[in-house]
């Protein structure tokens, strides 16, 4: 019997698809790991296909290339330096299976396999993976690990099972992605799970980006008492090694203890994180965008070069007719401290060209949000040019806000490939703008200090597309909109309910209206962020053509 067992965490970065860059940073953790005395390492849901692999495993090519990576590993085992507990996706009798395979001695020594396979919200696991049967312990070292896969832990029957069968430490590896509330979340389901069977329990999640989704890592480990005794960083790549001694209360360790973020900063992390990953994971040399002199521009260029470095960051400001001083002022001073290029195009010639154009058939119809809409596709249009010709990402600027009531533009302000306000509603933005403001985040590669003017905070939001315009004119304040749209999307609520929170009836009717009837625009719209516990895109799910008015 064992009195002590050295596992590290290892919270890494993995990319969808790449089993070789996979298998790569695997090795590389090892090798970190084997200097600190590790006897194993553990790694999160499927980091050898990355998470969510989706489709991929429907391909048989790429499920034997899985299994050949899994071959080699485990035949680097044999050199006698640390085990390996991975995920990937593995053939069992002919179905496959979201696994977690122990590596050691030079081959695959145990497999188990998830057993509650999630199939809501982003997950839809249930399309491509079969669910395995109540996992048992798994001997190593002389210590009995009870593994379970990501949504096992919410679950009390697989921690049971394991319990009943003799496990003395419960292992869970995770592909979790982030949410604002997700860490409190994950703490609770591991605490409850800790005071179900009184053993110890270890997190690993991974870090990074994966189109929509972002994983703050955040590992952690809990005692038998549902006491946090050490806990990863967030948003950081990391391999720790903990030194666990089985005591008359059962199995321990303590760890470093790193700092929790706060809202702000996990909100700023999350979307500095997920465009980074975006951008570099699909090859772009950098991103361009269009800086209005308006908040929610002004967020979108700090994050990127936070994320990205000032030089991979594009700016341009095109003015219009509309277009006031301030507007001008703001946007050059906030590419002056972001030490970001910014040119400047007028988009006057455009909205005179397609003006002349349309005339024939716009004979007798008077000025409306036509004319204004063409301003924002010509806005789009030069974007879109300078992304073809030199090929950096256009880089959506639009928030949740207005996303929820249509309060955008097909093929203009919406245009894009990756919209990093997308699931952050606009009461967020200013919140966040003062956070950034006041300091500079861990891991930014942008500047010290301001960023942005704070007349950029405080003048009214406004879209310049008609003279003396501002947001306010079409929707209600946003402190009211933002309450009425989470009633809505994040709570589901009906209107009689939404309107019991203390809101307007009349102004709760509107802005279900808005919300329904831009679903045709939001299926058009670039992937962006998730931040929230309902973001739009893979989280929720509306038809088009939709009858139902919310009344009964």
């Amino acid at each position: 019997m064992s009195e002590s067992l050295s596992i590290a965490l290892a919270q890494v970065n993995p990319v969808v698809g790449d089993v070789a860059g996979n298998t790569a940073r695997i090795r590389a953790a090892r090798g970190e790991a084997a200097k600190t005395g590790a006897q194993l390492v553990v790694f999160g849901e499927l980091t050898l296909s990355g998470y969510p692999p989706e489709d991929l495993v429907l391909k048989s090519a790429f499920l034997d290339a899985i299994e050949t990576a899994v071959e080699s590993l485990a035949a680097d085992t044999a050199d006698g330096g640390p085990a390996l507990l991975v995920g990937a996706p593995w053939r069992v009798e002919g179905r496959t299976h979201n696994a977690v395979l122990l590596l050691d001695h030079g081959r695959v020594v145990a497999t188990r396999l998830k057993h509650h396979l999630p199939n809501y919200g982003v997950f839809d696991e249930a399309r491509v993976f079969a669910p395995g049967p109540m996992p048992g312990p798994v001997s190593f070292r002389g210590v009995r690990l009870g593994l379970m896969v990501c949504e096992d832990m919410w679950y009390a029957d697989v921690a049971e099972c394991l319990a009943e069968c003799g496990a003395e430490i419960l292992v869970v590896p995770n592909g979790s992605p982030f949410e604002v509330d997700k860490p409190n979340i994950r703490r609770d389901r591991a605490c409850c799970r800790v005071a179900e069977t009184g053993l110890p329990l270890v997190y690993v999640n991974q870090v990074g980006g994966q189109d929509e989704l972002v994983f703050d890592g955040a590992s952690f480990v809990m005692d038998a008492t549902g006491r946090v005794t050490a806990r990863l960083a967030a948003w950081r790549e990391a391999v720790v090694t903990l030194a666990f001694t089985r005591g008359p209360a059962g199995w321990s360790t303590s760890g470093e203890m790193a700092v929790e973020p706060g809202h702000d900063e996990n909100v700023y992390q999350a979307m500095m994180l997920g465009l980074r990953d975006y951008v570099h994971k699909n090859g772009f040399p950098g991103v361009v965008l269009g800086l209005s002199g308006g908040i929610d521009s002004a967020l979108a260029a700090a994050v990127a070069a936070d994320a990205l470095g000032p030089d991979k960051v594009w700016c341009v400001m095109m003015p219009s007719p509309y277009t006031s001083q301030d507007s001008l002022e703001d946007a050059a001073a906030v590419a002056e401290l972001l030490d970001c290029r910014l040119d400047t195009i007028d988009i006057g010639p455009a909205m005179a060209a397609f003006g002349h154009m349309l005339a024939p058939v716009f004979q007798g119809r008077e000025p409306d949000t036509t004319e204004e809409n063409l301003q924002s596709r010509s806005r789009g249009m030069a974007l879109m040019a300078i992304s073809n010709k030199f090929g950096p990402m256009v880089l959506s600027t639009g928030n949740k806000s207005e996303m929820s009531t249509g309060y955008a533009t097909l093929y203009g302000d919406m245009c894009g490939g990756f919209a990093v306000l997308k699931d952050v509603y606009k009461t967020t933005v200013f919140q966040v703008c003062r956070w950034r403001n006041a300091r500079r985040p861990e891991g930014a590669l942008g500047p010290d200090g301001r960023v942005m003017p704070e007349r950029v905070i405080t003048k009214p939001p406004t879209a310049e597309l008609k003279p003396n315009q501002t947001d306010q004119d079409t929707l209600p304040p946003y402190a009211v909109l933002d309450g009425i749209l989470e009633c809505l999307v994040e709570g589901e609520l009906s209107l009689a309910d939404t309107a019991a929170r203390g809101y307007d009836d009349a102004t709760v009717r509107r802005i279900w209206r808005m919300l329904d009837r831009a679903e045709y625009k939001r299926r058009q719209a670039p992937p962006g962020v998730k931040i929230t516990a309902r973001s739009f895109g893979r989280d929720r799910r509306y038809p088009i053509t939709n009858a139902f008015t919310g009344q009964i």
